[in-house]
């Protein structure tokens, strides 16, 4: 087959994917999507159970806000979720670009040799060419573009299966061990029969977990249901809800007053001075949080209180929300905790490295996704090698463009309190990139940008590898709105813009 030529690809259809081709229209993209529809991981990785964890205020484009709710505070359903991404899709029409059952298996650089640097998308040239199996047919096209958005994120595709010692591993149990992702495939009928009556093991402790545990506690209800057993190596600060002693959550992270108090990029000595001088605001901050968490919730009851303080897991996007009913199924008895730092499989379920064993009949492991490996799957050499650091985070200026991958963008791979509003921001600031509205600064100057983020991070937490920026988030924002020659400061007064958190809205155009 001849190789179709088109200005612009894009890899992925969820959230990131959707944001790109609605901000990149112009120039009639081709999104390819492996399959058969919109969404993402809200539509292969959620359970029956699966909410949001950013209030539905906070987790919205910026152009299309959601329907009008008597409470717009809540956490949407997975399937509210993609009923909204849908009606974003249509009233864009944006599924025209969009490429259904369509796998990207390979890239090739057909650039100069050369370039490393960012080239205008006047000359026409291709940069890429890109394999794409289509499931359906069987068939592998190849198309060349001037540049690619990938979009295919960092969970979903490929689970990380931990490792373990020689006949010590899944093959030695005789029960049935199943990956969170597999399990997302069941329907509420298959989920309930896999977990009723059954002596479950959840390994994990973050939102997939809980979940888990919780839908595993109710398939077991009543006397004759088996409890659930938590497998727990880090425990991290869990929250039941955006409030705390009555203040609502944002004003203790979410807004410009709360974040000066943070550690930011290029902040210059003085406010590396007041950064060291307000230190115990920043702590103070944290310990009312830990302590309305630890009256409001048995954690110390159920040895459930981390030993860090709860701004590392804010300041890493590790902060969970739990579902309602999570505690009261504890309270029952239907879920139970233990927690190790070593584990593996004897034939009749799992063995500690405190030598105590537990029974199972299912293992279920909500050990996350290998989202490095997906892009290294994809990309040729030595572009593959760029991606690694040493730090363990992707090296993006602006969360966006590797300095040294020409004319390839990533986005979805930065998290903060609403990654939707972070891959928006994003998509809107490569839209002008593309459109040749600003020039990228030389490839030291990203280079000094990227590790100066990294060393923030890793000062701020020490679970830094999941390139986090909710601590600055609103400064990140205010740097991309410089380059594309935005207003940084986005509310009506000086009161608004100290004190009312920040959202997509704030950004839906130039001020």
């Amino acid at each position: 087959m001849a190789v179709i030529f088109s200005k612009i690809g894009i890899i992925g259809g969820g959230i990131s994917g959707l944001a790109a081709a609605k901000q990149l229209s112009k120039h009639n993209p081709m999104v390819f999507e492996a399959t058969d529809s919109i969404g993402g991981v809200w539509k292969h990785c959620t359970f029956r159970t699966t909410k949001l964890q950013t209030p539905r205020c906070d987790y919205q484009f910026s152009d299309y806000p959601w329907a009008q709710t008597d409470d717009n505070s809540s956490f949407p359903s997975y399937a509210e979720i993609l009923d909204y991404l849908d009606s974003y899709a249509n009233h864009f029409d944006l599924l025209k670009f969009i490429n259904f059952d369509s796998k990207v298996t390979e890239i090739k650089f057909v650039g100069d040799h050369e370039t490393v640097a960012y080239q205008s998308l006047s000359s026409g040239k291709p940069m890429w060419e890109v394999a794409v199996h289509n499931t359906k047919s069987d068939t592998i096209q190849w198309y060349a573009f001037e540049f690619i958005v990938v979009c295919t994120g960092k969970y979903g595709d490929i689970p990380i299966i931990p490792k373990f010692p020689m006949k010590k591993g899944p093959e030695v149990f005789k029960g049935k061990v199943m990956h969170s992702q597999d399990y997302s495939k069941l329907n509420t009928q298959e989920s309930v029969e896999l977990l009723k009556g059954k002596k479950v093991v959840v390994v994990g402790y973050k939102k997939s977990a809980i979940d888990l545990a919780v839908e595993c506690a109710e398939a077991n209800e009543g006397e004759e249901g088996k409890a659930c057993t938590m497998v727990v190596r880090t425990l991290h600060w869990t929250v039941p809800h955006y409030s705390i002693w009555g203040l609502p959550f944002y004003l203790f992270y979410s807004t410009r007053f709360s974040q000066f108090f943070h550690q930011r990029p290029n902040q210059g000595i003085f406010r590396d001075l007041l950064c060291h001088l307000f230190s115990p605001m920043r702590k103070t901050a944290s310990k009312i949080i830990e302590s309305y968490l630890l009256w409001k919730l048995p954690l110390v009851k159920y040895g459930l209180k981390p030993e860090h303080p709860f701004e590392e897991d804010y300041a890493s996007c590790q902060m969970a929300i739990l579902p309602d009913k999570f505690f009261p199924q504890v309270e029952k008895g239907k879920i139970n905790f233990k927690k190790t730092s070593k584990w593996w499989f004897w034939e009749g379920g799992v063995e500690f490295d405190d030598n105590t064993k537990i029974d199972a009949d299912l293992v279920l492991l909500a050990t996350g996704y290998d989202g490095k490996k997906k892009l290294k799957e994809i990309l040729p050499e030595p572009f593959k090698s760029f991606l690694q650091f040493p730090s363990g985070m992707l090296p993006l200026y602006r969360g966006t463009i590797h300095p040294l991958i020409p004319n390839m963008a990533f986005i979805g791979y930065v998290e903060s309190v609403s990654n939707l509003h972070t891959s928006e921001i994003r998509c809107k600031w490569l839209s002008e990139l593309v459109d040749d509205k600003f020039d990228l600064p030389s490839t030291e100057k990203m280079l000094e940008q990227i590790t100066t983020e990294m060393e923030i991070m890793k000062k701020s937490t020490r679970f830094y590898k999941r390139t986090c920026i909710s601590t600055f988030s609103i400064n990140h924002s205010d740097e991309i709105c410089k380059e594309m020659g935005w207003s940084s400061w986005r509310k009506k007064n000086w009161l608004a813009e100290a004190f009312s958190p920040y959202n997509s809205r704030d950004y839906e155009h130039d001020i």
